[in-house]
């Protein structure tokens, strides 16, 4: 008991320029703190504060407890710090090779003024009178005159705008020549890597920052509350972080847009409580050219449900998916908004990873000046024609078309023209219901291939201590990298099976990209439609590949399939599926979006739409109805739709074969692809006081 007593005194008894410690209890100007730890950083949360590191609170402790300190962004914090440390190793590179470059180009420079005085002296040493074999008096000072004057020049301080030049050349604003240091050895240089942490709050994600990216050379810290910049100053002191993190107070908005004609930032985070939608013009301000935004929204109300449209539309500019995919609508609307916020002033933007994540969405957008790639925008943007009211097809329509030609070098170039619309009716054509539509959109690919991987193989340097929520990472990170390889395995750069070493520079996605299959569909609501038992998820992935379609999942939710099958093909797969494994119990009701579909089943059949490519195949047998009674009821239904258009099926209609094991990915890897919440109100909780 004396010994507990003991430990205790020593805990209160320290101060502020402690060693940082988990649990350690810290006396500074008669206040008292407890020092929680996340990752290599340690933040000081005032006593009193119900604030908890365990994310399995009660529900009771849930509704007291305030986001001083939020266990639940621990994920997003540790994939922030992993994605900015990857995407910082690509720009120090290519940083390091501009410096080289013009080290080398200012080495060429001076050799050639060497050699060119040395021809000069020879000349003039070749040109002189001599008396005696030896030079003039007058001759050997004007000589040495004309030397001294050179070496002045050569010594001479730039003046100030051939610094600018030099530093404009060499891609940067720091000292471009390798400093000397103390001792007078030559030390390297260091390429500047700058971070904003707009909304900062505690400083926590600037404390990590600063911590666990080793090449960070200036972090700001930024916030409006002057008591979150004091908290955050105090963190700063405890940590011993004063020479790298800023702390600053001022409302994010006016402070990112005063960086509108100076350098900026490499990497903005935006965290808010709510939308970030305010702070995205102003962060495009104060972004360096191949620059990362980091975008977190949590206002999911919003941006991905259909009861405040009107805010979607004023916030985001485009109106929300409406159904399932709802979250994948939502994160196409937010990089929307970055988008054309940033297309306004030449910038276009490159999605690395976008995610869906519990109850917001986070995303990490390289920005780039780059007005030709901006010209592509209209063609990667996209409405979209939902039937959610019926049976769950939708239907894309991009705005423009971006058409590949060559010039007159062969070389290829695009075309802008207007698309051709509408691309579909305000019917369904598979179950006749009403079509609403969405957005507009952005219609690229969410993920880029190779940031995903080079993030993964950081995941290989760490350890769970630091980042515990490394299982939850590396789960999601598979299934993002899935759903643009469709599971198809990426050859290795070091041609092992696990990617250990890769090149730190990031490839650059194609910016004309599209994806033309941008939502998922869950097998069970699929089934509901037409009220048969749902298929097994193997089952139904193995006779999409069986008929030649690629599959995989998305991770916005477990057990969504996402495929380059046409709904068209979805709707014969199912139909399929009540034939040979599942006949229907109950017949839909009339009027119903499936009672429809089984009746143009019945009556044409539901076949392949035909494409450029496809070739004929065996027929299969038309499937026979359940009962004499359904079939009495397609019929007549069949004669009550006949004023819907039927597509131009062929009269062949591809294989069905339910091939379970063709279905199943065995090796894809025992991941942790989907988080079950721990607790009841997972989520934002309370803002602090």
């Amino acid at each position: 008991m004396a010994s507990s007593n003991v430990s205790m005194t020593e805990a209160t008894g320290k101060n502020i320029d402690a060693t940082p410690q988990a649990g350690h209890n810290i006396s500074h100007e008669g206040k008292e703190y407890t020092t929680i730890k996340e990752g290599l950083a340690h933040i000081l949360v005032p006593h009193g504060v119900p604030t908890s590191t365990d994310p399995k609170l009660s529900k009771e402790d849930t509704q007291k407890q305030q986001v001083f300190y939020n266990p639940i962004q621990q994920f997003n914090r540790d994939l922030s710090v992993l994605a900015i440390k990857t995407f910082g190793q690509d720009l120090i590179q290519r940083r390091l090779k501009k410096h080289e470059q013009f080290q080398k180009k200012g080495e060429r420079k001076r050799q050639r003024a060497l050699e060119t005085r040395s021809a000069e002296e020879n000349t003039v040493a070749a040109e002189t009178p001599k008396v005696n074999g030896i030079q003039t008096t007058e001759e050997a000072a004007s000589k040495k005159r004309k030397l001294a004057g050179d070496e002045a020049d050569e010594g001479a301080v730039p003046s100030k705008k051939q610094r600018v030049v030099n530093e404009q050349e060499a891609g940067h604003e720091a000292v471009q020549n390798d400093s000397t240091g103390a001792n007078g050895e030559r030390t390297p240089w260091r390429p500047p890597f700058s971070i904003l942490d707009a909304l900062s709050a505690t400083g926590l994600r600037a404390l990590r920052y600063a911590h666990e990216i080793p090449f960070a050379t200036a972090v700001t810290a930024n916030d409006m509350s002057q008591n979150a910049v004091e908290s955050i100053k105090l963190n700063v002191q405890h940590n011993k972080l004063e020479e790298t993190i800023t702390a600053n107070t001022g409302n994010a908005i006016a402070y990112m847009y005063s960086f509108c004609d100076k350098k900026g930032y490499d990497v903005i985070d935006l965290d808010p409580y709510g939308t970030a939608a305010p702070f995205i013009d102003s962060a495009i301000q104060a972004i360096n050219d191949d620059g990362l935004l980091c975008v977190t929204c949590t206002d999911s109300a919003i941006f991905a449900s259909h009861g405040y449209l009107e805010k979607t539309y004023s916030q985001y500019g485009g109106l929300p998916f409406k159904g399932e995919p709802c979250h994948e609508g939502g994160l196409r609307l937010i990089l929307h908004a970055i988008a054309s916020s940033a297309a306004r002033y030449g910038m276009a933007i490159e999605p690395l990873l976008s995610l869906s994540i519990d109850y917001y969405i986070r995303v990490f957008v390289r920005v780039r000046k780059a007005p030709t790639d901006v010209k592509l925008l209209a063609g990667k943007t996209m409405i979209v024609y939902h039937c959610e009211t019926g049976c769950g097809a939708w239907t894309t329509q991009f705005l423009a078309r971006n058409k590949v030609t060559k010039n007159k070098n062969g070389d290829p170039m695009y075309k802008y023209g207007f698309a051709q619309g509408p691309s579909a009716d305000q019917h369904c054509e598979h179950c006749g219901h009403k079509t609403h539509l969405s957005g507009p959109m952005y219609g690229g690919p969410l993920h880029n291939v190779g940031f995903i991987e080079r993030v993964l193989a950081q995941l290989n340097e760490v350890d769970r201590e630091t980042y515990p929520t490394k299982d939850r990472i590396q789960g999601m990170l598979h299934t993002a990298l899935e759903e643009m390889t469709f599971g198809v395995k990426q050859e290795k750069s070091n041609g092992e099976q696990q990617t250990h070493v890769l090149d730190p520079l990031i490839p650059k996605a194609d910016p004309a990209d599209i994806d033309h299959h941008p939502f998922f569909f869950i097998p069970s609501s699929v089934a509901k439609v037409i009220h048969c038992s749902a298929p097994p998820l193997a089952a139904l992935r193995g006779a999409l590949r069986h008929a030649g379609f690629r599959v995989t999942m998305s991770h916005c939710k477990p057990g969504s399939i996402k495929t380059d099958a046409s709904w068209t093909d979805i709707w014969h797969i199912m139909l399929e599926w009540v034939r040979q494994r599942a006949p229907l119990k109950n017949a839909p009701k009339k009027g119903s979006a499936g009672h429809t579909i089984m009746a143009k089943a019945s009556a044409t059949g539901y076949m392949r739409e035909p494409t450029a490519n496809s070739e004929p195949v065996a027929a299969v047998a038309a499937a026979p109805a359940p009962n004499a009674q359904a079939n009495a009821e397609n019929a007549a239904a069949a004669e009550t739709t006949a004023v819907i258009d039927l597509p131009a099926y062929l009269n062949t209609k591809f294989e069905v074969k339910f091939d379970e094991k063709l279905g199943k990915d065995h090796d894809r890897g025992k991941y942790v692809r989907y988080q079950l919440a721990p607790r009841e109100n997972w989520g934002p909780m309370s803002r602090a006081k």
